[in-house]
């Protein structure tokens, strides 16, 4: 069994390093790891940084195109059964891909969400991304009649026969939203358990911002109705 681990990377130059060194630090037992980064554009000295990285696969692209199509590019790379999306910075913690995981190699669920909803503690760092994340999740629940307490969550893990027959359309932050809605909508259940996570800001690098909030309500509303 293999976990493929795609990494989209724009302007990370301060924790990329990090972040790998933590990916690698798992121990999943015979679970093997790929690692794939995807280097979208970088402009700040990242490109160079990935260069020298061993052992993963490298995805480049010439302009910047968001992260929904890093993760398209990082998906077709992938040949691992199970796939999760790990963002490069250190918002959230690899150590957790064990609790994400385990209700997939026990043949129990297709599709895991890591929750930091159902963490001991939800951090956030400023109101509004903790507002934002709140009201997605909700219209996720009431345009598909789920139950989801962390729809933006980064730590979607699938099997990969599942997201490989979902077309993603959208190219940046509203994958999240577009990939939800397409598995609630084929009947797929969304498991989710609790992880870690320690929020970041702007200051220091958060790309997201509240526009982002009103583009993932539009895009569940989209592809709830669009045949």
């Amino acid at each position: 069994m293999k976990l493929s681990i795609i990494i989209p990377v724009y302007n990370e130059k301060a924790t990329l390093l990090k972040i790998i060194a933590k990916v690698r630090a798992v121990n999943l037992g015979n679970v093997k790891k790929e690692i794939i980064i995807v280097d979208d554009a970088s402009r700040d000295g990242t490109t160079e940084i990935i260069r020298n990285i061993k052992n993963a696969k490298k995805v480049f692209h010439k302009i910047n195109m968001g992260k929904g199509a890093a993760i398209r590019e990082g998906i077709k790379k992938s040949s691992g059964e199970i796939i999760i999306v790990q963002d490069a910075d250190l918002e959230y913690c690899p150590e957790d891909y064990k609790k994400v995981i385990q209700p997939i190699l026990e043949g129990k669920e297709k599709v895991v969400y890591g929750s930091r909803a159902l963490g001991r503690r939800y951090k956030y760092a400023h109101f509004s991304y903790f507002l934002g994340g709140k009201l997605v999740t909700l219209m996720t629940n009431l345009l598909f009649f789920s139950r989801l307490t962390d729809e933006p969550t980064c730590y979607k893990m699938f099997r990969s026969e599942i997201i490989k027959n979902i077309k993603i359309e959208s190219n940046r932050f509203e994958w999240e939203p577009e990939v939800t809605a397409k598995i609630l909508r084929s009947g797929i259940n969304i498991h989710e358990v609790p992880i870690r996570y320690t929020p970041r800001d702007k200051s220091h690098g958060k790309k997201i911002g509240w526009k982002d909030g009103f583009l993932a309500i539009w895009t569940l509303i989209k592809y709830r109705f669009k045949n």
